[in-house]
C-alpha cells in the first residue's frame, strides 16, 4: 500500500510546499535616497514607524507651534526624491513617487498631498545636484 500511494503522496506534498513560494507577490522596488549617508532613523524603524513620526511632527507643529526638521515631511524629500527623464521631481500622481512604492504595494491611500506638496522645494533639489 505504501508503494502504491507513496509516490503520489510525495508529489502532492512537494507541490503543496512549493505553492506559497509561487503565489508570493514580488516586493516593491523602493527608490534609493539621492543624498545622505544615512536616514534620520534606521531604515527598518522608518518603514514601521514613519506614519507615527509624521503624525507626531504634525501635532507638534500645528498644535504646539514647534517646528523641527528631523521628522518633517518636507525634510524627507531632500533625500527621498525620484526624478523623471528630464531630471524634474515626480509628484505623488506619478507611480514612481518615493511614497507610492510601498503605499501602492500595500494598497494604502496617502492623504498627505491634500495639504502638502509631494515634491521638494526647488532649492532643495538644486543643492543636491538636481535641477530646480
Amino acid at each position: 500500500m505504501v508503494k502504491r500511494y507513496g509516490f503520489p503522496l510525495l508529489m502532492i506534498l512537494l507541490l503543496a510546499a512549493g505553492t506559497p513560494a509561487l503565489a508570493a507577490a514580488p516586493l516593491p522596488d523602493i527608490p534609493k535616497a539621492i543624498k545622505g549617508e544615512q536616514c534620520v532613523e534606521d531604515t527598518g524603524f522608518m518603514r514601521r514607524n514613519h506614519m507615527a513620526l509624521l503624525e507626531h511632527q504634525r501635532d507638534d507643529t500645528v498644535q504646539r507651534g514647534i517646528r523641527s526638521k528631523k521628522h518633517s515631511l518636507k525634510h524627507c524629500f531632500t533625500c527621498h526624491v525620484v526624478k523623471d527623464d528630464d531630471g524634474q521631481p515626480v509628484t505623488a500622481a506619478d507611480p514612481r513617487h518615493f511614497c507610492r512604492a510601498c503605499h501602492d504595494y500595500a494598497a494604502v491611500q496617502v492623504d498627505c498631498w491634500q495639504c502638502h506638496v509631494s515634491t521638494p522645494e526647488p532649492s532643495a533639489t538644486s543643492v543636491r545636484g538636481g535641477q530646480p
